[in-house]
């Protein structure tokens, strides 16, 4: 089966409240889970994701899709990247919990759909 585990948060205003141990010790988890995750053949995909405020939302509006500048502005914790990785349920939720226990932010894990999309 395929995952995606999504993590969120950890960019721009978010990690104003973090002092530089706390940045050091998560971008080396996080650099430390990749290589693991690579050489273990478990890594399908995987990428980064600019800063929020970089980002455009589109929205429907007054009956018609319009683009605007940046995330919903509720949004306190952004999608900051994710890997697809190929492994049990088990191992995803594994691969989640070493990561948000140094973290601490939310990571998502959801079941790749793997049927393809057939057109009529």
């Amino acid at each position: 089966m395929k995952y995606m585990i999504m993590m969120f948060g950890g960019l721009g205003a978010t990690l104003a409240d973090r002092g530089p141990e706390w940045i050091t010790t998560m971008q080396t988890t996080m650099m430390r889970m990749d290589q693991e995750l690579r050489a273990s053949g478990e890594v399908v995909e995987s990428r980064h994701l600019t800063d929020p405020a970089q980002a455009t939302t589109v929205r429907f509006v007054d009956g018609a899709p319009a683009p605007t500048d940046g995330p919903f502005a509720e949004i306190k914790e952004s999608l900051a990247g994710y890997w697809v990785v190929e492994c049990s349920h088990e191992r995803a939720l594994e691969i989640a919990a070493q990561v948000v226990a140094v973290t601490e932010y939310p990571m998502e894990v959801r079941r790749v759909m793997d049927e393809p999309l057939t057109q009529d």
